[in-house]
């Protein structure tokens, strides 16, 4: 656990464990320790994963405004650079996910592996544009507690919200205490996202595609285009889960994703952690 300053901005941060990096991206409106789970589990088993909160969220400095995914994504390079990490398996769920498509625009040679959780690759439409804008004017306006209770059982299922209260618990948490500021200049940044499916194509990394089965934001017809655009990409769908399947499924969740880890050819990373 950290905080650095990056470029203009503090960055709050979880870098644990030794071996070969693993960098985990949050969604919207969370922050990093709905990566717990997998913080926790890929640290002892031989991973350095490095978690940061997203400008605006948690830990790290908020800025009103817009912030555009290229921000977001910058942000996240000039961490690792001054963390000393040239190349590393990249992850992110639901924004997440679509910073981690702008960060492989821009610098692909840092990239050695994708993981691309509950997220899509599609521009915004008009209409998605407007109620992105309009969603930011109410969050300013009235706060998060309102919007968080409301999103809350469409961020996770009826099964979490049943038999595991206390990750519901968690995600209801993360929303209401994140900045209104900042998840409004992440909402009006996303209205303005580029179209990334003629990018996947030509991915040439290994890539993980893994979506939770009941997720109504990001379904899993948006994961199997994800899965058809990717060269040689792997799909796994989480049974029991909506938008958050790390959080709500841990164990499925991180068995799926360390077989991928496993499949992944060896790095330079990992032949020095290993000796």
């Amino acid at each position: 656990m950290g905080s650095v300053m990056c470029e203009e901005i503090t960055v709050g941060y979880e870098d644990e464990g030794s071996g070969a990096p693993l960098v985990l991206v949050h969604g919207h409106p969370f922050d990093r320790s709905m990566w717990r789970p997998q913080t926790e589990h890929f640290s002892r088993a031989g991973w350095r994963v490095i978690a940061p909160d997203l400008r605006g969220y948690g830990e790290s400095t908020t800025v009103p405004g817009k912030t555009p995914l290229e921000t977001f994504a910058r942000d996240l390079l000039a961490l690792l650079d001054r963390l000393g990490i040239d190349r590393f398996v990249l992850g992110g769920l639901s924004m997440g996910g679509q910073i981690v498509m702008e960060c492989y625009r821009l610098f692909p040679e840092r990239i050695r592996g994708l993981v691309l959780a509950d997220t899509f690759a599609a521009a915004e439409t008009d209409e998605g544009r407007a109620a992105r804008h309009a969603m930011a004017e109410r969050l300013i306006r009235e706060g998060m507690t309102g919007y968080a209770q409301e999103v809350l059982a469409n961020m996770v299922s009826w099964h979490t919200l049943t038999h595991r209260p206390d990750a519901a618990a968690h995600v209801l948490a993360m929303m209401k205490a994140t900045a209104p500021e900042g998840a409004a200049a992440a909402l009006r940044g996303r209205a303005e996202r580029p179209d990334y499916r003629e990018l996947l194509t030509r991915v040439s990394v290994p890539a993980l595609v893994v979506v939770g089965a009941e997720d109504t934001y990001t379904p899993v017809s948006d994961a199997r285009d994800l899965h058809a655009r990717i060269p040689d990409a792997t799909l796994a769908v989480i049974e029991q889960t909506a938008h958050l399947p790390n959080l709500e499924q841990p164990d499925a969740f991180n068995a799926v994703l360390a077989e991928f880890l496993n499949s992944l050819p060896e790095s330079a990373e990992t032949a020095a952690a290993s000796g």
